[in-house]
């Protein structure tokens, strides 16, 4: 279910203020966070944050395409690794 319009994008708040003290200090570190559920938000262009995957943080590079999606949808935390073949259907 989508967000109301009328709350906004939701956004950690701890992420803004990260986010703006990387671009003020010129420096282009990685920004590590948790929040997968936060949203891009034009700021963020050009920045490289580090989403948590639950095992590792996979590096994320912002662009103008990312706005309005969530940080987890760049960070998958699950592996298919396909599905198993069925022996009867190869026997036939």
């Amino acid at each position: 279910m989508a967000r109301s319009v009328w709350k906004g994008p939701f956004v950690d708040g701890y992420l803004l203020k990260k986010a703006e003290a990387v671009r003020s200090s010129g420096r282009n570190e990685i920004i590590k966070t948790w929040s997968r559920r936060s949203t891009i938000m034009p700021q963020f262009v050009g920045l490289t944050f580090g989403v948590h995957n639950g095992h590792k943080f996979l590096p994320v590079l912002v662009n103008e395409n990312m706005i309005g999606h969530k940080f987890g949808e760049f960070a998958p935390s699950r592996t298919f690794y396909g599905h198993v073949a069925d022996k009867k259907a190869k026997r036939g």
